[in-house]
């Protein structure tokens, strides 16, 4: 027994686990968390009024649940994996039917106490039914044609549910969260070669349906990718908000303008300033320090949360710990790169920062059950 392990087994067993939490992820959160409510009080102008409050409630919920699911042991969310997957596409069937719409799409569940969208819930869920399969799956059987249907399915299922809603944005993070998953548990790489192929040749059919009778994607879908590929033939139209974004974050300079002095953001120049475009309002304000700070507390949460993965020795928790990172990931670069001009506008929140009660609390959620994989991973002492 190491020294650590017997100060350990000094401590009350009902504090114990309190100590294997991860604290360097939990501090950064907090610290990524801290910067979404100075942002937020900023694009208010200097108000706690009404998204900064909010979100800070939020976000103390969003604590309590991380905290409360990682004292409740691995096996325990490993035995409801297939029980959560099939209620997130219960609900994302109950958004076509009884849905809220908002902004041209039908992706909210109002539950009275809260507005739901089942959508980012699916993405945690899919990754705890994915780490199932592979935890139970023989290593043997892994790449094997006739035990790759069943995780396609596992992900096709949700990507085409919330494709219908429209959420070109979140279907497309489903697929690659998905993905990720499927070669992390050792997928032979063939797979995804005859993938990248097949998804070459799906964009150029989606391209090229465009105007015709059988259509594959929405007209403002369309429009991203005009915006994308040139921003300035529509600069008051489709192109407005990234021409926008790329207004504020070239502004900023080094140290940007200063907290509450970003114009583009103030004179409301800047849209959706409050929730997609927020880490544009960021850069103005504090400028290139103000974001790339932000980015290294994003890449220490991913760096910590790599080495719990890989320290990890239980299957299914180094699978659910490395996807909630992958999603985690994927949250931050794609927003980035999107306000950027770097990729098409899909209407993909900054985590943490961003304004939003179903993403924040879905994604404090997952970090809990990262949390319960490493408090509750094979150890001298429990």
């Amino acid at each position: 027994m190491t020294y650590l392990e017997y100060k350990i087994r000094a401590v009350p067993r009902g504090f114990r686990k309190l100590l294997y939490l991860n604290w360097p992820i939990i501090l950064l959160l907090c610290a990524a968390g801290a910067i979404g409510i100075i942002m937020l009080t900023s694009v208010a102008g200097n108000s706690w009024h009404p998204w900064a409050s909010a979100q800070l409630k939020r976000f103390f919920v969003g604590f309590a649940l991380m905290i409360s699911i990682a004292m409740v042991p691995i096996w325990f969310w490993k035995s409801m994996s297939v029980l959560a997957y099939i209620t997130s596409l219960v609900l994302l069937i109950l958004v076509e039917f009884f849905g809220s719409t908002g902004m041209g799409a039908q992706r909210w569940l109002d539950l009275g106490f809260i507005t739901l969208q089942p959508s980012e819930m699916a993405k945690i869920t899919l990754i705890m039914v994915l780490a199932f399969y592979y935890d139970w799956l023989p290593d043997q059987h892994v790449s094997k044609p006739q035990w790759i249907i069943a995780p396609l399915a596992l992900i096709f299922l949700p990507f085409f549910l919330v494709l219908q809603q429209p959420d070109l944005g979140t279907s497309l993070l489903i697929v690659l969260g998905g993905g990720v998953m499927i070669f992390l548990a050792g997928v032979h790489w063939g797979y995804f070669g005859v993938a990248l192929s097949l998804s070459v040749g799906a964009i150029l059919t989606i391209l090229y349906s465009r105007g015709t009778d059988w259509q594959l994607l929405n007209e403002y879908q369309y429009r991203r990718i005009d915006t994308f590929l040139d921003p300035s033939s529509d600069p008051l139209g489709a192109g407005y908000h990234i021409t926008q974004s790329k207004i504020a974050l070239g502004s900023g300079g080094w140290t940007g303008r200063g907290f509450g002095q970003g114009t583009q953001s103030r004179l409301n120049f800047l849209p959706e300033k409050h929730t997609d475009f927020i880490f544009t309002t960021l850069a103005e304000e504090f400028g290139f320090i103000g974001g790339i700070s932000l980015l290294i507390v994003y890449t220490l949460i991913v760096a910590f949360a790599i080495i719990a993965a890989i320290r990890n020795k239980d299957r299914f928790s180094s699978l659910l710990i490395y996807g909630v990172t992958v999603t985690f990931f994927l949250y931050f670069a794609v927003n980035m790169a999107m306000v950027m001009g770097l990729a098409p506008v899909v209407g993909v929140p900054l985590p943490l920062v961003s304004y939003g009660g179903s993403s924040l609390l879905v994604l404090m959620v997952a970090f809990g059950l990262l949390q319960s994989a490493h408090v509750h991973k094979p150890r001298g002492v429990i």
